[in-house]
């Protein structure tokens, strides 16, 4: 009989594909995990798995998708949290340096597919970028608002950080910056702060 059950609602049933491929893709990595060996853990047909998914790209989409969609939780939880703006950014770029270190650098397999999305661009990773530029957006807003920061163009000036701050938030860059003995997150503070200061109100 097949695992993924019949009575499973099509929605569910993605869930379980992108669930097992991820675990596979763990454990074998993606060039040697083929469509077959997923389905077969699944105990259904390969057919019906390009019934979800038109490809093994596909499946990968949305492993990344789900991932990125973690970080991007974690972003507007604390874009929308109360405090000193420049505090809360550090919070955010620091939310994504360990979530890299923990889920994709410490995982070199996941750590492929990341590679991989990055390479065919996919939208996913469009729209993370995009969804962290507002979140940044947010607390910039908050820190003009309150007097902490000076009356800067927030869109522009997020887009200025993300710029500054991409070899602590690129997963190829941490990687490189891991390898070669850096420490992200330490690193990533001090360039944070030292762009924040060009922005800083002065008494």
């Amino acid at each position: 009989m097949s695992v993924v059950n019949q009575r499973l609602s099509p929605e569910e049933t993605r869930a379980r594909i992108v669930e097992t491929a991820e675990a596979l893709f763990r454990r074998l990595g993606f060039a040697k995990t083929a469509v077959a060996d997923i389905a077969g853990e699944l105990g259904m047909s390969p057919a019906n798995v390009y019934r979800f998914f038109p490809s093994k790209h596909a499946i990968v989409e949305a492993i990344c998708t789900r991932c990125l969609g973690e970080i991007d939780e974690n972003a507007w939880a604390v874009a929308r949290a109360r405090g000193n703006a420049s505090a809360r950014l550090e919070r955010l770029f620091q939310g994504i340096i360990k979530y890299h270190k923990e889920n994709f650098i410490a995982e070199k397999r996941l750590h492929d597919i990341v590679l991989i999305a990055i390479e065919e661009n996919w939208g996913a990773i469009l729209a993370h970028k995009q969804t962290v530029r507002n979140a940044i957006e947010l607390v910039l807003r908050d820190g003009i608002e309150s007097g902490e920061f000076d009356a800067v163009d927030p869109k522009e000036t997020a887009a200025m950080l993300m710029l500054g701050m991409i070899a602590f938030c690129h997963p190829v860059l941490v990687a490189q910056n891991l390898a070669d003995g850096h420490e992200p997150e330490r690193e990533g503070s001090a360039q944070l702060r030292f762009l924040l200061r060009a922005i800083t109100r002065r008494a």
